[in-house]
Formats: C-alpha cells, sequence, structure tokens
C-alpha cells in the first residue's frame, strides 16, 4: 500500500489563544498523534503565529502551502480544527476547494468528514458556517460592550484631533484628556468658519499658519469638515456612527448613531458649536455643482508641481454686455483640498487639454511608423523593467521568511514562559508591521510583473484598439467618451508650463470590452495585466 503523505497546518492568532490552551506545539503534538494513529506519514508542518482566520491576507505559511499543494508535495492536508484554517466560510471553502483541484485531500482532527462524499462535503459546509457564526458572535459582543460604554459616556479608544486617551487607574478603561496644542487647532478651525470662511478657506488658512493633523499632516477640507461635525468638541460622546466601514465603506454610515455627554472636557462652547451649525446648514442647502462630468480627463492630469491629480475649476467672468463668460480649466487637487500651503492651482484649460489628447490618440493610429516604433520600444523596455523587479521581489521573500522564522522564536519563548506578555507583544508589534509592509510591496511588485512580462506585444493588436477608439469617441457621449479615457489612459503629464507633455496610455481587458463591444466593463477597470507605453508631446 502507497504511503500517504499528510501536511499539517496550525494557526494562533493572539498571545491570549497561546494561553488558552491553542498553543502551536498542542495543535502539532494533537495532530501528528491522529495522523500517525493511521499509519500516515507528516512531511511538513505550516505555520502561521499571530495572525487573524478572518482573511487569507499575510498568512504566508497558507499560501504556501497552498504553492506546494500544486507540486504535489503531499496527499492530505490536517488541522486541529476547521477554524484554523479559516473563520470566513468563503475563505474555507475556496482554500478546500483549490486543494481538490489538485487532489488533495483535507480532513480536520477534531471533526470527523470526508471532503471526497457529498455528505463530508455538507459536514463541511455546516461546520464553515459555525466557525463564521462563532466569529460573528464575538464581534457583535464586543460591539454591544462598547455601546454600552458609550451610551454612559465613556470613551472608547481611538485617536482624534485635540485630545488624548489615557488609561485609569485601573487600567483596563480609558477617558480622554485635552492636548492643549492641538486644542487651540480645533478652537481656530471653528472660529474661522463662525467667521464665513469656507472650508476650502479655512483649510487654507490652518495650513498656513502651520497647523497639523493628529498624524502631522496637512488638513482637507474633508478633515476639517469632520471636525467642524464632530460634537466630541462640545463635551459629548457620538459612537457607532460608521458600521462595518472596511466592507460597506460609505454605505456603512449609520444615521442614527449614539450621542450622549462624555465624562471628558469640552473643547469648544454650545455658543460656537451652534453657530458653525447654523452657518453649515445654510451653504449645505446650496445646489450641488453639475459640471463634473463635462471635465473628461478628471483625475487623469498629474499636477507637474505636487503629482497630485487634477480635477474639475472654472471661473466665471461677467462681460460688458451683462452675460458671464465660463473657462474650464484643470486644476491640482491639493491645492483644491488643502490649499497654497499643499500646492498652487497650475491650473490647465480644459478645452486645449482634451482636444490635445483626443488629437493625439487619433493621430497616432494614422502613422504606422510612429506606431510600430512606440510597440518596439515598448517590448524592449518591458524586458529591461523585469529584471530589477525580478531582485527586489527576491530579496523581499528572503526578508519574509526570515520574519517568519522570528515570529515563531518569539511564540515559542511566550509558550515556554521564557518573556511576559507586554514584551510578547510589543515585540510581535514590530515584526508583524515589518511583514504587513513587505507584503504591501511584494503585492505592487507583482501587479508590475504582472503589467511588464516579457511577451512581446503585436503591434496588429495595438493598431486595431487604437482604430476602434477612433470610431467610438466619434460617437460617443461626454460621459462615455470620460470612461473610455479613464480605462484607456494610465495618466497625462503636464509641465510647468501648463501645458501638456506626454501621454502614458495602455489598454487590457477592458478597453477591449468598450472597443470590441464584448460586453459591460467589470467594476476593477478591466482586468489585470494592462500594457502600457508613452505618447511624448
Amino acid at each position: 500500500m502507497e504511503e500517504i503523505h499528510v501536511a499539517i497546518y496550525a494557526r494562533v492568532s493572539t498571545a491570549e489563544q497561546a494561553e488558552e490552551g491553542y498553543s502551536i506545539d498542542s495543535q502539532i503534538l494533537t495532530v501528528k498523534k491522529k495522523v500517525e494513529s493511521e499509519g500516515k506519514n507528516v512531511v511538513k508542518e505550516y505555520i502561521d503565529r499571530g495572525v487573524s482566520g478572518k482573511s487569507m491576507k499575510n498568512r504566508f505559511a497558507l499560501q504556501q502551502m497552498l504553492e506546494d499543494a500544486k507540486k504535489k508535495m503531499f496527499d492530505e492536508v490536517w488541522v486541529w480544527k476547521t477554524n484554523r484554517l479559516a473563520r470566513n466560510q468563503l475563505d474555507l471553502l475556496k482554500i478546500v476547494n483549490e486543494l481538490e483541484m489538485n487532489n488533495v485531500g483535507f480532513k480536520s482532527c477534531s471533526e470527523s468528514f470526508d471532503t471526497t462524499t457529498p455528505s463530508g462535503k455538507l459536514l463541511l459546509h455546516v461546520l464553515a458556517s459555525i466557525g463564521e457564526f462563532e466569529r460573528e458572535t464575538i464581534v457583535e459582543n464586543v460591539k454591544m460592550g462598547m455601546k454600552q460604554r458609550a451610551r454612559t459616556g465613556k470613551w472608547n479608544g481611538g485617536q482624534v484631533l485635540g485630545y488624548m486617551s489615557v488609561k485609569e487607574e485601573n487600567g483596563n478603561k480609558t477617558r480622554l484628556m485635552v492636548v492643549e496644542r492641538e486644542a487651540e487647532t480645533v478652537k481656530r478651525i471653528f472660529e474661522l468658519y463662525a467667521q464665513g470662511k469656507g472650508l476650502k478657506a479655512v483649510t487654507n488658512q490652518i495650513n498656513k499658519e502651520g497647523h497639523k493633523t493628529k498624524k502631522g499632516n496637512l488638513f482637507s477640507t474633508s478633515a476639517v469638515k469632520e471636525i467642524l461635525m464632530n460634537p466630541i468638541y462640545i463635551g459629548k460622546i457620538r459612537f457607532n456612527l460608521r458600521e462595518d466601514w472596511a466592507r460597506k465603506r460609505r454605505k456603512g454610515i449609520n444615521k442614527d448613531p449614539i450621542i450622549v455627554d462624555g465624562e471628558h472636557e469640552p473643547i469648544i462652547s454650545m455658543e460656537l458649536w451652534n453657530k458653525v451649525q447654523e452657518l453649515y446648514h445654510k451653504k449645505s442647502c446650496k445646489p450641488n455643482r453639475t459640471f463634473d462630468s463635462e471635465y473628461i480627463l478628471t483625475g487623469l492630469m498629474k499636477c507637474p508641481e505636487c503629482g497630485s491629480s487634477m480635477v474639475a475649476g472654472r471661473t466665471k467672468n461677467k462681460l460688458k454686455d451683462g452675460t458671464y463668460k465660463i473657462t474650464r480649466y484643470y486644476v491640482c487637487g491639493a491645492w483644491r483640498n488643502k490649499g497654497t500651503a499643499a500646492c498652487h492651482s497650475n491650473s490647465v484649460r480644459a478645452d486645449y487639454a482634451e482636444e490635445y489628447v483626443i488629437n493625439r490618440l487619433q493621430e497616432l493610429v494614422n502613422n504606422e511608423k510612429v506606431l510600430k516604433d512606440i510597440v518596439k520600444n515598448l517590448n524592449k523596455e518591458r524586458k529591461e523593467a523585469i529584471k530589477p523587479l525580478e531582485k527586489e521581489l527576491e530579496g523581499i521573500n528572503k526578508k519574509t521568511d526570515e520574519l517568519i522564522k522570528r515570529k515563531d522564536k518569539l511564540f515559542e519563548a511566550f509558550e515556554e514562559g521564557l518573556i511576559g506578555k507586554d514584551d510578547f507583544k510589543n515585540r510581535l508589534n514590530v515584526i508583524q508591521n515589518e511583514m504587513d509592509q513587505l507584503s504591501k510591496r511584494k503585492d505592487e511588485l507583482e501587479i508590475e510583473l504582472r503589467n511588464n512580462n516579457s511577451v512581446n506585444i503585436p503591434y496588429e493588436l495595438v493598431k486595431k484598439v487604437l482604430e476602434n477608439f477612433n470610431e467610438v469617441m466619434k460617437q460617443a457621449t461626454p460621459q462615455q467618451k470620460k470612461t473610455l479615457l479613464h480605462v484607456m489612459i494610465n495618466k497625462i503629464i503636464v509641465t510647468d508650463r501648463k501645458r501638456i507633455d506626454g501621454i502614458e496610455i495602455h489598454y487590457n481587458e477592458g478597453v477591449k470590452k468598450i472597443l470590441f463591444n464584448e460586453g459591460e466593463l467589470p467594476p476593477d477597470g478591466g482586468g489585470s495585466s494592462p500594457i502600457y507605453f508613452k505618447l511624448i508631446a
């Protein structure tokens, strides 16, 4: 009988789990005994320490296990409990399905099922649902506790300009204490707005005066608005304004948050607060601008001074005959949101920019020599670009492996009682932060490598795409033109002379879907592996 090779996957997310019997050593030992009792051979152990099971991100051992499964390095994957593999039902089923696609079985030491049978698959779905329910129940209980604290006027933690969180004497709860230097900034914002200045004017002035956000950055108009609308500054506790922000984003705004009297000292008087709220309400009743859709290059042009995206702007001048002349511009987004302390307007006339971009793209397809030269140089550049990216990625993988080993040793030291919990948490945070940064850069590099693969781009395909571009642009509405240009153009380079210096364009599956009428454009803009090339003015 052929020997069955087994891989073990184990995970703990916190120091508390390591203390409560979920330790890596306990998981490995339990699973090993069970595997050996069935006459199977453990060939490899994959261990994620200090990583949540909420998602697959940053679980490097799990990702390596899935890669090794493709290489047929083992026949089965065993875990102590299914929630060690994933607490999210979708992730669990996705992982098990990927293992099955590579003819690798999955078994749990604590739950008896066989994923190769219909009843086993049903049980897996049930257990996955229970695991997700348990996690969501824990989250809900935590939220309930935080809501109760908020209702009694207590602070639930977090950073807010003007205050700092300090631990109470018992060390378990936090309260807010005024930070005088930051409180002066808050007062200044309220006073300027109460004088009749708008959000942009207030933002511009406080940035010029040297005021900074909690993180030491320049203020944006949205940050100023958030301060003006936050009742914490009149001694109130506001909680549950945003629900499930990570998933729902702005759709998760709660229209009826908890707002009660807090235990902290107010920074703003009720008189000033009421005046600001009244002014804001009056200004917010003004009709919204409706001309943004007319700007087909919004976000594509980059400011020559700071590199921010350029956004819609316009001037309205009264002529001698009493009529008004409106001139459209693209202006620096940082300047518009943060004022002259961040950048200058660096405005570019919209009519000139739009005519130039469309004409340059239309001219390109009619000049066979130029187009062939572009494609030739593009293929050469893409091959050269890969080498340093691959070298950096190799270095990141090596450093990540070293950090994983350091993390493993740290958990072992904690589980053996060689270091205390506080020291353990501090060291773990340092390692995890470094791993997060490496993971982010790795994702960026992998995208760049996919975008710069060494396969030559056919001249005929580039020509066909651009030919269809001409036809579509002739018949498109302004909104359709905007959609197509945003899918097709990566960025437009502007000189300090307020002229266009070059256009970096790309095409991918999204571009082809629009140009060749293959269906709707997907939400992500068209899939992976876009191809870039530059048109220099």
